[in-house]
């Protein structure tokens, strides 16, 4: 009687374990599938322009509706920009502030300043927008901008009217928006090292910023890059604060100072003033080389890793 029990209850649980890997299964499935869904549409919408302007649209920074000829060169020189600038500012300090947060700091001080970082996460890129308009960008006209170019006006990239905005204003907003990203997530993965790795590097004399750049910093090398890749992601992506700041003009210039567009501030502005088919399909063709950066960013971040992993193991 408790044999045939216990066959019957193993027989169920075998059930329940394969419905339950098939469910699984599906729901992973589901983002291959979305991205090929939107990769089909994207190409979809913007036959017209893959097909009028070609490889040439990547190369060419002309953008006119009136006459119908358009090219993503100075969206994407917009973005790469405003992402450099973001991500050279915001990688180095978030790890610096992750690293007091779990070596440094006091117990009550790094709970309250994770709290504020997270609080930072969460709020809405439009009010980042609002405020890098109405206070970050006079603050950038009245005394940085106006600093800059009186120490280094013999460097191309600080040369100019200090107007406020422009890509050095729309660089500092998303150095301000993903910095929580880099600095939640690394404060995360610093706090997973197990802690008697480090109290064996303490026990054999090391200081603590050995025992961080050997130990804390190694052992967390792959969340780091992670981390890093995820505020990327974020920042070549981000619309309404950059839309705000960034001056939205289709130009290629040498100086920080000069207002310029990116792919995403095109797309917000833009948008809904396209009535023209051409018009609508060179935004879309926008999106879709945008997409395409993304990707191959995500996928350089993993053969990183990958190559990161091979030679540590």
């Amino acid at each position: 009687m408790e044999i045939g029990l216990q066959k019957a209850n193993s027989k169920g649980s075998y059930r329940g374990d394969r419905l339950f890997r098939r469910l699984a299964l599906c729901c992973a499935l589901t983002i291959p599938l979305l991205m090929i869904g939107i990769v089909f549409e994207l190409v979809r919408n913007s036959r017209l322009s893959l097909a009028q302007f070609g490889f040439g649209f990547l190369t060419s920074k002309a953008w006119n509706p009136v006459t119908q000829d358009f090219g993503a060169l100075s969206s994407m020189y917009g973005t790469a920009v405003s992402t450099l600038i973001a991500m050279l500012i915001a990688l180095p300090l978030g790890f610096v502030i992750a690293l007091f947060l779990v070596e440094l700091a006091p117990p009550r001080l790094s709970a309250f300043f994770g709290s504020a970082i997270e609080l930072l996460a969460a709020i809405p890129s439009i009010i980042y927008g609002m405020w890098g308009l109405f206070v970050f960008a006079p603050f950038m006209s009245n005394f940085v901008q106006p600093l800059l170019g009186k120490y280094l006006d013999f460097l191309p990239l600080f040369q100019g009217p200090p107007l406020g905005i422009g890509m050095l204003t729309a660089g500092i907003i998303l150095a301000f928006m993903i910095l929580p990203y880099i600095s939640s997530v690394t404060r995360d993965v610093f706090q997973m090292v197990p802690p008697v790795v480090k109290e064996s590097a303490y026990g054999i004399g090391a200081t603590n910023w050995e025992v961080t750049k050997a130990v804390t910093m190694r052992y967390s090398l792959r969340g780091m890059v992670g981390a890093a890749f995820l505020a990327l992601g974020r920042a070549l992506g981000e619309t309404m604060a950059v839309t705000f700041v960034i001056g939205n003009n289709h130009q290629i210039a040498a100086s920080l100072f000069a207002s310029g567009n990116s792919i995403a501030s095109t797309l917000a502005n833009e948008f809904t003033e396209a009535s023209d088919p051409i018009y609508l399909s060179a935004l879309v063709e926008l999106g879709l080389v945008l997409f395409l950066i993304t990707f191959v960013f995500q996928a350089a971040a993993q053969l990183w890793l990958w190559s990161i992993k091979k030679k540590l193991a």
